[in-house]
């Protein structure tokens, strides 16, 4: 996982994301899930381009169900961009590295 990308936990969570300044990008995700290793190089990319401007994190449902249940995760990967802990934009399954980005330059 690149150093820039956050792992969240059911701890972690709800501080992280309520708490920051910055847009905050969460990455639902599991290790046996194909699609989410195809979204994971694009996660960390993003990570590695926003730095300080945002905060990337990654939770994989599989250990983190609590998290995965409150934001009702039906199928992985889902992405979801929270900006002052409000939920303002949610993808399900892939999406492209243009999306993502351009939903975050809007709040930054």
């Amino acid at each position: 996982m690149a150093e820039n990308v956050i792992e969240l936990t059911d701890a972690t969570f709800d501080e992280t994301v309520s708490s920051s300044d910055v847009p905050v990008l969460v990455d639902f995700w599991a290790p046996w899930c194909g699609p989410c290793k195809m979204i994971a190089p694009i996660v960390e990319e993003i990570a590695g381009e926003y730095g300080e401007k945002a905060k990337i994190c990654k939770v994989n449902t599989d250990d983190h169900r609590e998290a995965a249940v409150e934001y009702a995760i039906n199928a992985i990967p889902t992405v979801i961009l929270f900006n002052k802990g409000q939920i303002e934009k949610r993808w399900v399954g892939l999406t492209t590295k243009k999306d993502i980005t351009a939903e975050i330059d809007q709040l930054i």
